[in-house]
């Protein structure tokens, strides 16, 4: 779609010199004087305004402001042929994006006219954002200030509004619900409901009339018809957790809904249209799990159309404080407690620890450090996290990387702190029971 350009000047030459010049590329509208342009206030926004600042009946300077108020998100660039320094800086306090002086050269004009619409779609990007995020809870409000993390943001803004089915993969932790919601909450979509199931959760025997509906009858115990999720999210999103969980035949009928959209209830005999989107999202490695025969490869190629990877937060530090304090900030007032900052040992310990379990791991731990602190501030000894080498297995080598190292001797270290209470020791790691099972198995921990 082509920007749009409104022309305020009032020389009739100039005004069709810029017209013949600009209109391949933008829709060009044009106004004499400010007489005129008031009038144009009546009509849709322009991306750009080309400004003169000495027509018949204003002083362009005043006009500025003017359509700023109207045009809040419309970039303004002046045009002069009296230039002077104390006119360029009073121009651009009073709102305008770039000051250039006639006689001008057209492609310095068309690059600046460039800029200008690069700099009102970021605007709006982040607008957009502010106000998605302004939309979402505070425990689910996302912050994001590693690079890692503003590159996903940026996917997330280009692929919010269309209706692509997206596959988050990262870690326990790291945050793949909170995409989801942001993906939602960006999308046309977020007037209506985000549905979301752990596949893991759900016992075998129910998942497809969890997902699909059932009929009454249908099996043992369904005394009515039951409304499955893909209805329950009709017009909004679906959200599938932990989808290699999934059972594999689960999976292939899923494939069907996905390129029929058109879902069958357990037991029924007719097929009803389904309208919503699908985020599928895992904490394993796509490759491990198609190699491992958890997840289907047709299914893996139809719903990782645009595939978002969460770094762990190790590989993120720079958002570990931003994290931290606004977890100190929530729960401090929901403990009714005044503490307001880390002392720099304590920031030192959270921004040194690899946070096996991630963002979920070091909520906990700040929660806990609120409830047990007893001054104004957290200190490092209110903490329950520790300085953690890496110990290989004595004996032989481990085969571990360093990562895995490190993560090991944290649950080893947890498991220490807790009396070996698995319960308590997942509920501190920020990690679910069955992964921490796997991970004392896979790292030969012993208990």
């Amino acid at each position: 779609m082509k920007g749009k350009i409104l022309i305020v000047d009032d020389e009739a030459d100039l005004r069709e010199l810029l017209k013949s010049v600009l209109e391949s590329d933008y829709v060009v509208t044009a106004a004499e004087s400010a007489a005129a342009l008031q009038k144009c206030f009546l009509h849709e926004a322009p991306d750009i305004v080309l400004l003169d600042l000495n027509l018949p009946d204003a002083n362009g300077l005043d006009l500025l402001p003017q359509i700023k108020k109207h045009w809040t998100s419309t970039e303004i660039i002046v045009l002069t042929g009296e230039a002077t320094f104390e006119a360029a800086v009073e121009a651009t306090k009073r709102g305008a994006y770039h000051f250039i002086n006639k006689p001008f050269d057209t492609q310095v004009l068309q690059l600046t006219l460039g800029r200008a619409m690069e700099n009102k779609q970021q605007k709006e990007e982040n607008n957009s954002l502010r106000r998605a995020i302004s939309t979402m809870s505070g425990s689910a409000a996302p912050i994001f200030q590693s690079p890692q993390m503003q590159g996903v943001v940026r996917t997330v803004e280009r692929i919010a509004p269309s209706d692509v089915t997206v596959l988050i993969t990262g870690e326990s932790g790291t945050g793949k619900e909170v995409i989801a919601d942001l993906i939602h909450t960006l999308s046309p979509r977020a007037k209506n409901r985000i549905i979301k199931v752990n596949c893991a959760a759900l016992p075998r025997e129910l998942i497809e009339s969890e997902l699909f509906g059932s009929v009454k009858g249908a099996f043992t115990g369904a005394h009515a018809d039951r409304e499955g999720l893909f209805r329950q999210a009709e017009g909004g999103t679906l959200l599938l957790d932990e989808i290699s969980e999934m059972p594999i035949d689960t999976q292939s009928k899923l494939l069907r809904v996905l390129q029929d959209q058109k879902v069958r209830p357990v037991g029924g005999k007719a097929d009803y249209q389904t309208n919503c989107r699908i985020i599928a999202a895992t904490n394993r490695k796509p490759e491990d799990a198609l190699k491992e025969g958890k997840l289907r490869e047709d299914l893996f190629y139809r719903i990782s159309a645009i595939s978002i990877h969460l770094p762990p937060l190790r590989e993120r530090r720079d958002d570990i404080m931003p994290l931290a304090n606004a977890f100190l900030k929530r729960f401090a007032a929901q403990a009714n407690r005044t503490l307001t900052e880390f002392t720099s040992p304590a920031v030192e310990r959270l921004t040194s620890f690899d946070w096996p379990g991630n963002i979920r791991q070091l909520q906990n731990e700040i929660q806990r450090a609120v409830l047990l602190s007893e001054g104004p501030t957290v200190n490092v000894t209110d903490l329950s996290i520790s300085e953690i080498k890496f110990i290989p297995t004595e004996g032989h080598d481990t085969g571990f990387t360093l990562l895995e190292g490190v993560e090991r001797n944290a649950i080893i270290q947890m498991l220490k702190e807790t009396a070996g209470n698995k319960l308590e020791t997942a509920k501190r790691l920020g990690i679910g029971r069955q992964t921490l099972y796997n991970k004392i198995k896979a790292y030969g921990i012993e208990t």
